[in-house]
């Protein structure tokens, strides 16, 4: 497996495997599904909440956490980051502690990454990271399509885990069809580019609506119904990132005018020498890679989060908050 792009791969090697969702959310159930209809042995871990309900409901046998890791060969740890080192410590480590060997799996690079959990000696660590979100996964499937995976390995004490961690990307349907791949990156690199994603050019675009919005509104008379609808509520925008996806960043050009076209390039090529965002890029990237922004993170959820906490309702009672639940009210959205 020296290539670092997979397009199949057998699941054989888990055939003979209990394999255990820990956490039965939008990925974990998206991901336990696909592998039941690939004829894998699927439980599932989880606390009894409504969650818990729906597995049964599903169809899974449900087990408390630390039952479903004592009965599996293989642990997806599919719980969200900032409680994933609390429910390893708390119910996987003993229960797996005396097996010869175990495959700790996990969809995200971080709580490896920072080294907020610590794997045992007996474990092989992999990484099936799905650049897709469960309810797409589930529709993919049905379509007979696949999907993105970065795989990575932290520990391979079977000499197995690429092969583990290939496998399970064709088991829960990333693999093996139109429009899968699986490329061999680490835990380091998903942490990378997934923090990177959340730290720059998403609140750099929602900042840009903001910015839109209250001075089209306020300056220059837009209404706000057509201010919102024109940045995102339209749909429109949600198609020029399909057509990114599907045909490329500037091939995409020509699905708009040439007004339209002369009017991006241009202004793109003048804030592409504003050494602002360039500088705000670098910024970011150190804070990731060198793991300030995970001690950060750390201290405001000790502190019960009131950073977080007072920026979202602050940003709830935006103005364009506001205007936008208006619209979606007259649209019944809400």
């Amino acid at each position: 497996m020296s290539e670092r792009i997979i397009l199949d791969y057998s699941i054989d090697i888990l055939k003979d495997k209990v394999i255990s969702v820990v956490g039965y959310g939008n990925q974990g159930r998206a991901q336990a599904i696909v592998m039941r209809n690939h004829g894998l042995n699927v439980i599932v871990g989880n606390i009894r909440d409504e969650a818990w309900e729906r597995a049964v409901k599903d169809g899974f046998n449900v087990y408390d956490i630390d039952e479903a890791a004592e009965k599996a060969d293989i642990a997806l740890l599919l719980v969200p980051d900032e409680v994933a080192p609390e429910v390893y410590r708390k119910y996987i480590v003993d229960k797996v502690l005396h097996k010869d060997h175990f495959i700790l799996g996990f969809a995200s690079g971080y709580n490896i990454s920072y080294g907020f959990i610590k794997p045992l000696e007996n474990m092989d660590v992999i990484l099936v990271a799905p650049r897709m979100i469960g309810a797409g996964i589930i529709e993919l499937h049905k379509m007979g399509r696949g999907y993105p995976v970065l795989l990575g390995v932290a520990q391979d004490v079977s000499g197995k885990a690429w092969e583990y961690a290939a496998a399970l990307s064709k088991a829960i349907g990333a693999i093996g069809k139109p429009g899968g791949i699986a490329i061999k990156s680490s835990f380091e690199e998903e942490t990378m580019v997934d923090l990177m994603t959340e730290h720059t050019w998403m609140p750099l675009l929602i900042a840009s609506f903001i910015i839109y919005f209250e001075l089209l509104t306020k300056e220059y008379g837009v209404n706000p119904e057509t201010a919102i609808l024109e940045l995102y509520a339209s749909g429109e925008l949600a198609e020029t990132a399909k057509a990114m996806a599907e045909m490329g960043l500037f091939e995409q050009f020509k699905l708009h005018s040439r007004t339209s076209q002369y009017g991006q390039l241009t202004r793109l090529d003048k804030l592409l020498k504003n050494s602002f965002l360039w500088e705000f890029f670098k910024e970011e990237a150190e804070d990731i890679s060198t793991g300030r922004f995970a001690k950060e993170w750390s201290l405001e959820q000790k502190i019960g989060s009131p950073i977080y906490r007072a920026l979202l309702n602050r940003f709830k009672r935006s103005p364009i908050a506001e205007a936008e639940d208006k619209l979606y009210k007259v649209l019944e959205r809400r």
